[in-house]
């Protein structure tokens, strides 16, 4: 009987290890984060000091549709500042730390693989989480009112946060140094985002047909259908989101390198 139940305990107080591991890797990334509190505070203030901005500018009147400028920007603000947190920013500091070592270091340790890349998603979607509250509190103050169907947009929230992390690893598998992190990342975030509609409605259908190839269009058009239109999970969008998800991770599973490239 004893001899009997001693694996199970084994085994449960593993999978207890790993949960606590991964815990413990969240909370690194968290303290490694806020420990930096210039760029914590420009992370959460940029995205919503350009709400504010945008809200001051197109209060009144519809951007389209009989969509005013407060509810076509809340969704189209909080897709920004998930992508610059799951994307951007994970793309540029992946960069850095493999310039700098400590992704080497890291993958010296017991820790497997997929735990350290668990903890940075999960670090990266907490902060999406964040950035997500602070624009509907924002939208509040200028009179919109909160969402009802919270559930449908945490869904789209957390499968676009993983999509662009796995995109974000991607693209820092393809950059050859840190110092070429930036005008990566940016060369192929700001085009996208002009075309996807995120600062202005695009009228034109065949701009909207690309962009609705690549994934920032679909996220700003199901966050607009939950947020604004009051409706459930965008099906299509989700799709388009999640293939590219897939399609990151796995070009990072066959790309990434966890030493520095040389030169």
């Amino acid at each position: 009987m004893t001899t009997a139940s001693a694996p199970a305990a084994q085994q449960t107080g593993r999978r207890k290890s790993t949960g606590a591991l991964l815990v413990h890797q969240v909370r690194y990334e968290q303290l490694s984060f806020w420990r930096n509190p210039q760029s914590a505070f420009f992370t959460f203030a940029f995205p919503v000091i350009f709400f504010v901005i945008l809200g001051a500018v197109f209060r009144t009147g519809n951007v389209y549709d009989h969509i005013s400028g407060i509810e076509y920007y809340t969704p189209t603000i909080t897709a920004l500042s998930v992508i610059g947190c799951c994307y951007s920013q994970l793309a540029i500091s992946l960069s850095l730390r493999r310039q700098t070592g400590i992704l080497k270091r890291l993958r010296a340790t017991p820790a497997p693989a997929w735990l350290i890349f668990g903890g940075i998603v999960i670090h990266c979607i907490i902060l999406s989480l964040i950035d997500t509250v602070l624009i509907v509190i924002m939208s509040r103050v200028y009179g919109h009112a909160f969402p009802s169907n919270w559930g449908a947009i945490l869904i789209t929230l957390l499968i676009a946060a993983a999509a662009f992390c796995a995109i974000g690893v991607a693209v820092a598998s393809l950059i050859k140094n840190a110092d070429a992190a930036p005008a990566v990342v940016q060369f192929i975030f700001f085009p996208l985002l002009f075309i996807s509609g995120s600062y202005f409605h695009i009228a034109s259908k065949v701009i909207n047909n690309i962009a609705g190839v690549f994934p920032i269009k679909p996220f700003n058009d199901a966050l607009i259908q939950t947020f604004t239109l009051g409706k459930g999970i965008d099906g299509h969008a989700i799709l388009v989101m999640a293939a590219w998800g897939v399609g990151g991770a796995l070009v990072a599973i066959r790309r990434f390198r966890w030493d520095p490239r040389p030169e």
